[in-house]
């Protein structure tokens, strides 16, 4: 049975000391071994969280990564230093990466190679805009973005990743897809793994839901049977995160 994961994505909120705050309040409401938590946090931030949550179940994430370990890359961070400060997951791929800073499925492919070649988890971020999905080609455009996203990957690197489904049109707008549309698109997403692979390791990969999560809807959200979990964005600087978690 696959373990579910909620990870919260601090975005571009939060000082260092803002961070320890938000950290100390949480991690008594979130430290569970029955699901696994992520902190996502903004670079300047992962030193001091990875200090607060020393001893407990709760890991930290990267919200982004370079796909070079060093180099005249002006204001890029590597995987190598990542890994040294302590991250266990990269968000890769979100849709306001994709949007604002024109991130490629080529690039996001090399950006997860290197995150597992650090022994790190991917978090592989996939979906689609109002319009495509008013257009009725949602399936087609996220089983591209999955394509290409695992393109390279063998079978044993694939059951590592982690896929978040994202609708960009309930991204911080307070909309959400229904259950029954976000389980629709993750047993797609699914289908499309097992059709890369094997049905065998498609059941291995664990894919959340994100898009506008919050303590009222988590439930029935997450218990759809191919929904593993959430990547939690607004909810997740709030002690609405722990209901979530703790659904």
């Amino acid at each position: 049975m696959r373990k579910k994961i909620i990870a919260g994505n601090w975005k571009m909120n939060k000082t260092p000391a803002e961070a320890v705050e938000l950290a100390k309040t949480l991690i008594n409401k979130v430290n569970t071994n029955t699901v696994d938590v992520v902190f996502c946090v903004p670079y300047i931030d992962i030193i001091p969280v990875c200090d607060v949550l020393k001893g407990s179940n709760i890991s930290v994430g990267a919200q982004n990564v370079y796909f070079e370990e060093s180099g005249a890359y002006t204001g890029e961070i590597s995987p190598l230093m990542l890994k040294n400060a302590g991250v266990k997951y990269v968000i890769v791929g979100h849709s306001e990466r994709r949007e604002y800073f024109n991130e490629t499925d080529d690039i996001v492919n090399k950006k997860v190679k290197k995150v597992l070649e650090h022994n790190m988890t991917p978090i592989l971020c996939c979906g689609e805009t109002l319009k495509q999905r008013e257009m009725g080609i949602t399936m087609e455009h996220i089983k591209m973005q999955i394509k290409k996203g695992f393109y390279g990957l063998n079978s044993n690197d694939a059951e590592k990743i982690i896929v978040a489904y994202e609708p960009i049109w309930a991204i911080g707008t307070g909309k959400t897809a229904t259950s029954e549309q976000a389980q629709e698109v993750c047993a797609g997403i699914r289908q499309s793994l097992s059709e890369i692979y094997s049905n065998e390791t498609a059941q291995k990969i664990r894919i959340q839901y994100g898009g506008s999560v919050n303590g009222k809807n988590a439930a029935e959200i997450l218990s759809m049977n191919d929904i593993d979990g959430g990547l939690v964005g607004g909810a997740s600087l709030k002690e609405e995160f722990a209901d979530i978690v703790n659904y």
